[in-house]
Order: structure tokens, then sequence, then C-alpha cells
């Protein structure tokens, strides 16, 4: 009796020691119960469409299905909050971005979820780096020429973005912050119209992504200034960096959107670097590396650690930005 008391004793503590326990801990990962991967952005973007091209192969690789689950709002603030309230248990992936998981912080007066602490960082897809245009018949041939032009003129020269808080007129911000020249926003919404009224010389100048800039730049519509990635860039190797200007205060000037993939914070380590293999390899591809290009991205490749100081000193770059070019989010 006092043997099939403690048997029966001992079961019930240990069933009692499983409850709150993530399910990892109740079997293997993945069980066959789908993958939901949530895109804080309307369909049809970058992020909906790179997330939809790595869970089209992912699934198969875990031996379960990756289903994309649309949030837009708020800049990718709306669905990266639901995200951050997920089980911490292997099945929330997060398409993360520059503003979703950078910017907004800083922008919004609250978003329900930190940027950092709320999440842990699985892979940096790739970087999509931004390029100053102006029309094709602008008297500005180089940087120097857009500053000292900027310079001359009473509230500086006009430049368009596709709205307040994106990293096209956060580009903007920066450079006026680096250099202490003035310019004047012109917010829109969307980089079509805004970028339209750039080649028509409505607008003096844009900062865009090479996605948007370079077909009308390839046209002869639209001629580059230089672009804000650290390095030239294998598409435009003539177009030379921020950088490269060699003017006083831009020496380090780097702006690049950027995509990635996240998980809510405490997810088990195991299975954050499981998925950081099994992603890792897929982006490896040459297929798929063709199709980052396609969609002008810079494929990256970096440990989860190295995502996490990159994500932290992003964070702290554009708070700088934002408190002292005083934007508010619209």
């Amino acid at each position: 009796m006092q043997r099939r008391h403690f048997i029966r004793t001992t079961a019930a503590a240990a069933a009692l020691a499983t409850v709150g326990l993530p399910a990892l801990a109740q079997g293997n990962w993945p069980t066959g119960k789908a993958i939901t991967y949530l895109v804080p952005f309307p369909a049809g973007g970058t992020t909906d469409t790179v997330g939809r091209l790595i869970a089209q192969k992912l699934g198969p690789v875990l031996g379960t299905s990756v289903v994309i689950d649309n949030r837009g709002g708020a800049g990718g603030s709306i669905g990266s909050e639901i995200a951050s309230r997920a089980p911490a248990d292997g099945y929330m992936l997060l398409g993360g971005t520059i503003s979703s998981h950078a910017i907004n912080v800083s922008l919004y007066p609250r978003i329900g979820y930190d940027p950092v602490k709320s999440f842990a960082p699985v892979t940096l897809i790739g970087t999509n780096p931004v390029v100053l245009v102006v029309p094709a018949n602008s008297p500005y041939k180089n940087l120097q020429d857009v500053l000292a032009a900027s310079k001359a003129k009473s509230g500086g020269l006009s430049s368009a973005s596709a709205g307040t808080g994106t990293s096209q007129h956060l580009a903007l911000e920066l450079l006026a912050y680096k250099s202490g020249v003035k310019f004047t926003h012109v917010p829109y919404k969307g980089s079509g119209p805004a970028i339209q009224d750039v080649i028509g010389g409505q607008v003096d100048m844009m900062f865009d992504t090479t996605v948007v800039a370079g077909p009308h730049i390839q046209s002869g519509k639209l001629r580059a200034i230089a672009v804000t990635s650290a390095k030239r860039l294998g598409s435009m190797p003539d177009v030379p960096t921020v950088a490269e200007s060699g003017i006083q205060g831009l020496k380090d000037f780097e702006v690049v959107s950027w995509q990635a993939i996240f998980v809510p914070a405490g997810t088990p380590a195991p299975v954050v670097d499981r998925l950081h293999k099994e992603i890792r390899t897929i982006l490896a591809e040459p297929e798929m590396q063709e199709r980052l290009k396609g969609l002008g991205m810079e494929p990256a490749d970096m440990t989860t650690a190295q995502i996490a100081d990159f994500q932290k000193a992003e964070v702290q770059k554009w708070a700088q930005v934002i408190k002292a070019a005083n934007i508010k989010a619209e």
C-alpha cells in the first residue's frame, strides 16, 4: 500500500511539474503543429514577399506547415505587439524590419513591446540600401553640389519621402544632422507618387530604395548622387557612397533598410538555433540569393549575437536622429 501510494504521489507531482512548461518540454519540436510566420505589414510588400519565399521552403524542412499571417498597421508595430505576446514555444515567427524593430520605439508615443527585450533574433535576411536621386536635368552632379545648394536656399532643398518616419525620411534627417545643412521634408503616401514628383521636378531630390529608384536611374529619368551603404553597390558601381564624399561628419554615414526574423523572447535556445541553421541554409541557396537581389536586397549572413548587436546599434542611432530632428509620427 505504501509503495502504491508513493508511486501515485510521485506521478501526480511529475504531472504538476509539467504544467506551464512550453510545448518543447513535452515533446519534440516541431510536432506537426503549424508554425505562424507573422508579417506586420499588408500583403504584397517586401516583408510579405520575403516571408512567403522562406515559408515555402522552411515548412518541408521542418516537416510541418508555415502559415503567413498579415497584421499590418502603425509601421509594423501592431503585428509586432501581437507576436510579442505569443507563447515562446517556437510556433511564432515574426518578419521584423528597420521600422518595427529600430525606428518605431522612438517615433511613436507608445508601442506595446520592446523591440529588443520582447524578442530573440533568428536571422538577418538582408539589407536594402538607399540611394539619393535628383531629376535627370538637375544642376546637381554630386553630394557637394546638393549640400551647397541647400545651404544657399532659404529652407533648404526639398526632399520627398514615402512618409514621415520611413527610411527615406530618416536618411534625409541623418544627412541633415551629420552635415549641419537644412532641408525641407515633403512626405507622400508611398514611394510611387513621391518619386514621380522628383522625376517631374516638383521636388528637388529624394532618398529611396534601390528597388524603386533603380529602374528610373537606368532609364535616365533620375540621376544617382550617392548610395547610403558602407560600400558601393555591385548594381551601381559608378555611384559613390555618401561616406566617400569626403565631407566632414559623413565619414561613417550609413543607412540601410533591413529585413529580419524574430521569435518571442524566451523561445528555447535549441529552437532558435535550429531555425537559424535551417533558414540560413535556405537563404544561401543560389535561387534564393538571386530572388533577394531581384528585390534590391543585399543578402546578409550574421550570427544571432551579431544580429542582436546590430539591432541595438540601429535603435540607438535612430533614437538620436529622431530626437534631434523632433520627428513625430503622423
